[in-house]
């Protein structure tokens, strides 16, 4: 005998609301109706995967690695049902996209207008988040595509190109690096290199391309950081030192909101590569390849 869905929608929605009076109102069956339900789960599984307590509901041991195996399981059969209301008409309905922060506020912008033109139908879920993060929910059937940046391990996941986005060197206007027609990585190293925090991918994705190697401070010395884009478009407008910035960035206005001059940047191929990203076997393949022409063709993006 095996679990039903409705068991483990149950026991998702009692993770989620911590009773069984919020967990039935959501499930819109009385109580008793999912409590029953949790009941005959623990004896298909032949342990107890609640434990009821005065404070709510905390699930056991068993009861999590029910609900991560459950989530994965109730996520497939979501992405069944879309896939069989919309055969034949990709892009209509649902679709959960995941964006990295370096490129959902220069990119969504032209984009949309022309996935709404060309997909009316559409229903599209955006999930801002950073690399891993995304990439995790991808595999666990809660995102149907991400649009993310290369180089980064792509293990269990199938891609489609959208464009390489060259990194430009930034510096404060009047710099001395400023005068030059380029920059060089080594010169860039040597003015006070800024880059965002570690988790953001774009931090990687300069360091690789330019050819150098994670900056090391002392143990008394702290580094500076930024958190987003334009924190680091202010730091360097500021004087704090200087930074690589996406070109996708600068064409979208970065590089104007601080007094900061943009170079290009002396390397054999300072660029990172834009994809939309699904999960391997997922049939949201031809969904993700079409998003990824749409987005190609969107004018700006090279």
């Amino acid at each position: 005998m095996l679990p039903t869905l409705r068991q483990l929608q149950y026991l998702k929605l009692l993770a989620q609301h911590g009773s069984f009076g919020r967990a039935a109102e959501a499930a819109h069956v009385t109580q008793p109706t999912l409590s029953a339900g949790i009941q005959e789960l623990e004896r298909t599984l032949g342990a107890a995967v609640v434990d009821r307590a005065r404070s709510g509901v905390i699930l056991t041991a068993v009861g999590e690695e029910a609900l991560r195996r459950a989530t994965v399981i109730l996520n497939e059969a979501e992405e069944l049902v879309e896939a069989a209301k919309n055969a034949g008409q990709p892009l209509t309905g649902r679709f959960r996209l995941g964006v990295i922060p370096t490129i959902a506020p220069f990119l969504l912008p032209r984009a949309l207008p022309a996935l709404r033109e060309r997909f009316p139908k559409l229903r599209l879920f955006l999930r801002e988040d950073l690399t891993q993060r995304l990439i995790s929910a991808l595999k666990a059937g809660q995102l149907d595509a991400a649009l993310i940046a290369r180089p980064y391990d792509m293990h269990g996941l199938n891609w489609a190109h959208v464009a390489d986005d060259e990194l430009l060197a930034a510096m404060p206007a009047g710099h001395r690096l400023a005068s030059q027609a380029s920059a060089s990585p080594e010169d860039m190293e040597a003015e006070g290199l800024i880059l965002l925090e570690d988790g953001h991918c774009l931090r990687e994705h300069a360091l690789a391309a330019c050819g150098l190697k994670p900056q090391k401070t002392a143990p008394d010395e702290e580094a500076f950081a930024a958190t987003s884009l334009p924190t680091l478009v202010q730091m360097v407008g500021s004087g704090l030192g200087v930074t690589f910035l996406p070109r996708m960035a600068v064409q979208a206005g970065l590089a104007e909101a601080a007094p900061i001059t943009v170079r290009p940047i002396s390397a054999e191929h300072p660029a990172r590569e834009v994809v939309v990203a699904w999960r391997a076997g997922s049939n949201r393949g031809v969904e993700g390849k079409l998003l990824a022409e749409t987005l190609k063709s969107v004018q700006g993006v090279g």
